[in-house]
């Protein structure tokens, strides 16, 4: 069994940079991690997304949906570690270039995807599970599994480290990754706190947006973040 269970949805830009740390501490660590599924829209199947939500959500978390039906179909064919192949680069086409309109929508798509699925090392074939509504059932049965650990009122990623008795939660949601010599120390400090068996929750709603491309968040050569805002760069820090 693996080190770490991570649940993600392709289209969620927290469950990237969580993963992209969780990458970092893996590679220091030797975890072994389990790339899971979770579907925001599946989540939200109960609500209104048009009184709920930004009018591109619908579209957006559609499209993560799709392309959870690739991954699946992925892992089928080809195994796990297609799945962690898989997600990092769909995560590298969705987060890590500027966005544009119409994105939402178009990463549902074989013209999106079937490019990422060959700098994947996948056939193009895969894309057709886009529309193969057969897989909802498989991915609706993982994301009741990730809820089980946290409770209902969570989104993605979900993390359950050293299953099946250890320590499961949300998050952390992070917005910019760390350094690497920080990466671990953050590490343990999350697990050691979500460990304690009487801690439930440490929040704050006041915070920056993901430092990702897709933002309008650069990063210049040393480390630096910078908003680009219509041409114009302001350096953050």
């Amino acid at each position: 069994m693996a080190d770490l269970r991570f649940w993600f949805d392709p289209v969620c830009p927290f469950a990237w940079m969580t993963s992209k740390w969780v990458r970092q501490v893996s590679a220091q660590r030797q975890y072994d991690v389990e790339w899971r599924f979770i579907s925001l829209r599946l989540l939200n199947a109960h609500i209104d997304y048009a009184t709920h939500f930004p009018p591109e959500y619908e579209a957006g978390h559609t499209s993560g949906l799709r392309l959870l039906r690739v991954a699946a179909l992925a892992r089928a064919e080809h195994g796990p570690e297609a799945v962690d192949r898989l997600y990092a680069a769909l995560g590298a086409h969705v987060f890590e270039v500027p966005a544009a309109p119409g994105d939402a929508a178009r990463r549902g798509t074989p013209g999106f995807v079937e490019p990422v699925l060959a700098e994947a090392g996948l056939p193009a074939e895969l894309a057709a599970a886009l529309d193969d509504a057969s897989w909802d059932a498989q991915i609706q049965g993982e994301t009741d599994e990730a809820l089980a650990l946290t409770g209902k009122d969570v989104g993605t990623p979900i993390l359950h480290f050293r299953p099946p008795e250890g320590v499961a939660f949300f998050g952390p949601v992070i917005s910019r990754l760390p350094a690497d010599e920080d990466a671990v120390a953050l590490w343990d400090h999350v697990v050691e706190l979500a460990s304690f068996p009487g801690f439930a929750e440490l929040k704050r709603s006041l915070r920056e947006r993901p430092q990702l491309p897709s933002f309008g968040v650069r990063t210049d050569e040393a480390g630096r973040t910078e908003d680009w805002h219509g041409g114009s760069r302001r350096q953050k820090r």
